[in-house]
């Protein structure tokens, strides 16, 4: 009997350690690239050999062609596999008969099995093309946040057969307990790995509470960190389902234990974490009764909306025993101490929020010009209306296509002020005299947008084009929120509203309480100082900035004193090790050879303050600011020690912020859905989809 050997992706790898549930750690023969995995998920391997050695991938490929051709010979045989067991091969039909359009092979091999309709040869599980469309599937399920359970349905499988006949589909089971753990095992590995040789880094909190019934919410811990070719990359470290109502004191621990488990502890520069989040879960402000109807949803879009009109509620319930904001600010400082900040993006969306609330006269007239939105996106010919709507960051509307970006105050703007400029034309081509703006209405939308134009500015600068389902690692560091802030208030100092003046009053209210802080705060002062595009062209009285920017940087600085017992340790801790002196050149050495040469005069190490003075005479660029540093880490060697922990600080939201509002948008509308099993395996890897799969 000929015997036909089993062709595996690990023959090109040499096997160097096993562990518990089929955890191996592999060399490549070719290279000698070490590979983690698990014996039952290949990918890695399959992935490394088609990437770095394309040769030997297709030799595999080649392999696993000629041991299918081996089955599909012309006459029944049989043959012995190594461990023992026979395997049965029909021959191939040529003609229409024997089951299956496709040509009738049928194979008795136990877990591999035959093809369904028996005409057609399954791929073996460790087969490339089986392992990509494996991964495709989980990759799709990550992204979508779908239950494992619809590779069990029946037309997903269909589906399948039809696109490749061969593929076997994985059960359920399969994905929820091998193949997706087996994935996030990759990315905390990547992620340590990341962490041990990061130069500095920071952590966010976000805390996300699902509807009732459905979960109890989840806790986000995310990284970000400066590579050491001045790279900036966020990751998150865990998503953990609160437990026991999620109290504050809890949610600290939980957080401790994240840090301590990824090697991460003492380490943070700062730690972003909001009060006013805590408590409830605040969406992102909407302008009040400007309603976006998609057909069929306009309910649950309604109800999924948040105008600003629930402020006081949200934050007056609180949650369990901890209360309000202020319980959680206390809890925050007990645990977090000084390393503690707040988000600004989040901060100015609250100042929105608030001002918005305090003009209720704004509804019944954004509702009315929802309505004239509403109409025309379903009545005139999208080639008119692109004539009004097309641009960066507009999308138009219409029925079954409402965009997401037009879930927040800054997109709708947008699109309320195309609406405006071209109201007259709008008006014209759709024929609704009874829907038309009034002259007041349109002052008082104007004024509106007006307002808030430089809150949307603010808002897009940090955001950027960033999409909803976008996995990047932009990263928008604090520097920005001192300018901002500065911004807005001689914006609405110089600005005038006569028909909502008490938007005006509420906006200024809101900024003073949540923003002008950052204006005194040394960490916003030195931030926005070491961004070169800003220096101190900012400052009304430089002197004073200065004195305070050394104080900081003294502080921050390695080359400062020891340590003194009130010393921020989290900051101290993020102290890098001396660096060893580097090699001495052979022609420094004096040598009657080279007397000839002038001596190079001795150079002595600049002091902070001669490093700041010579940094803020040179002109201020636009150049990017992590770029710029690290061209002048050389030149400023003290100033980039600390310019590379205060650029970790984010000043937008995280990754696994957006996926919980996508989580929840998808609770409201879909009241009927099955949540996920494992939801928070699906948010960890989405969050980190980039650092796995690009």
């Amino acid at each position: 009997m000929a015997s036909i050997s089993k062709v595996s992706i690990l023959d090109y790898f040499n096997i160097v350690f096993e562990g518990e549930n089929g955890k191996i750690e592999s060399n490549c023969k070719a290279c000698g690239t070490r590979i983690q995995a698990k014996r039952s998920v290949t990918s890695n391997f399959v992935t490394h050999l088609k990437r770095k050695h394309q040769a030997m991938y297709d030799e595999f490929v080649k392999r696993k062609d000629m041991k299918r051709e081996a089955y599909s010979s012309g006459s029944l045989h049989s043959f012995t596999t190594n461990g023992g067991n026979t395997r049965y091969t029909h021959p191939i039909s040529t003609g229409g008969g024997g089951g299956g359009g496709v040509g009738g092979i049928g194979i008795l091999e136990g877990g591999v099995g035959g093809g369904a309709g028996g005409g057609v040869t399954k791929f073996d599980r460790h087969d490339p093309r089986q392992v990509l469309i494996s991964e495709a599937i989980a990759k799709m399920i990550v992204r979508d946040l779908q239950p494992a359970s619809m590779v069990e349905n029946q037309g997903f499988r269909e589906l399948l057969q039809l696109l490749e006949p061969r593929y076997t589909p994985e059960p359920q089971h399969y994905l929820q307990s091998q193949l997706l753990p087996a994935y996030a095992y990759q990315a905390q590995l990547a992620t340590r790995q990341a962490l041990a040789s990061a130069h500095a880094l920071s952590l966010s909190l976000d805390l996300w509470r699902g509807l009732s019934g459905a979960t109890s919410g989840y806790l986000g811990v995310t990284c970000h960190f400066l590579t050491s070719d001045w790279q900036m990359r966020s990751a998150l470290l865990a998503c953990l389902p609160l437990v026991g109502g999620g109290s504050a004191s809890r949610v600290l621990a939980d957080f401790d234990e994240v840090c301590h488990s990824h090697g991460v502890s003492g380490r943070a520069f700062r730690v972003v974490a909001d009060p006013f989040l805590a408590p409830t879960t605040l969406q992102l402000c909407c302008l009040p009764g400007f309603h976006i109807h998609r057909s069929g949803q306009e309910e649950e879009d309604e109800e999924e909306v948040d105008d600003g009109n629930d402020l006081e509620e949200g934050s007056r319930n609180g949650h369990g025993e901890e209360g309000g904001e202020g319980e959680w600010e206390d809890s925050w400082e007990q645990g977090l101490g000084v390393c503690r900040v707040e988000c600004f993006s989040r901060s100015l969306d609250q100042c929105v929020r608030e001002g918005l609330h305090s003009c209720p006269q704004l509804s019944s007239t954004l509702a009315k010009a929802a309505c004239f939105y509403n109409y025309i996106t379903s009545a005139v010919p999208p080639e008119k209306l692109s004539q009004v709507f097309e641009g960066p960051g507009v999308v138009i509307g219409g029925p079954g296509s409402a965009p997401p970006v037009m879930r927040d105050w800054a997109a709708q703007l947008k699109v309320l002020r195309r609406l405006l400029d071209s109201v007259e034309f709008l008006e014209e081509v759709s024929g609704r005299g009874e829907l038309a703006l009034g002259g007041p209405e349109r002052a008082l939308l104007r004024e509106l947008t007006d307002t808030l134009d430089p809150f949307t500015e603010a808002w897009d600068m940090v955001h950027g084009d960033r999409q909803a389902d976008r996995q990047t690692d932009r990263h928008v560091s604090i520097s920005l929120a001192l300018p901002c802030v500065l911004g807005l208030r001689k914006h609405l100092s110089e600005t005038s509203a006569p028909h909502c003046p008490s938007l005006l009053v509420g906006l200024g209210q809101a900024v003073e309480r949540r923003l002008a802080p950052i204006l005194e705060d040394p960490l916003y002062i030195t931030a926005t100082t070491l961004d070169p595009q800003f220096k101190l062209t900012w400052s009304s009285n430089p002197d004073w900035h200065r004195q305070v920017l050394i104080e900081e940087l003294t502080k921050h600085s390695p080359a400062s004193s020891p340590l003194d017992p009130n010393t921020d340790l989290h900051s101290q801790a993020q102290s890098p090790p001396a660096s060893t002196p580097s090699p001495v050149s052979s022609l420094s050495r004096p040598c009657k050879l080279f007397s000839f040469i002038k001596q190079r005069p001795t150079t002595q190490a600049k002091s902070l303050e001669q490093e700041l003075a010579v940094y803020l005479r040179e002109e201020p660029t636009d150049e990017e600011a992590l770029h710029y540093w690290r061209r002048k880490a050389i030149d400023f060697p003290l100033l980039a020690q600390v310019a590379k922990r205060a650029f970790t600080i984010p000043a937008s939201g995280t990754a696994v912020e957006s996926i919980f509002s996508t989580a929840g948008r998808c609770l409201r509308l879909e009241r009927g859905r099955v949540l996920p099993k494992n939801l928070e395996t699906l948010i960890y890897l989405k969050a980190n989809y980039r650092l796995l799969w690009t």
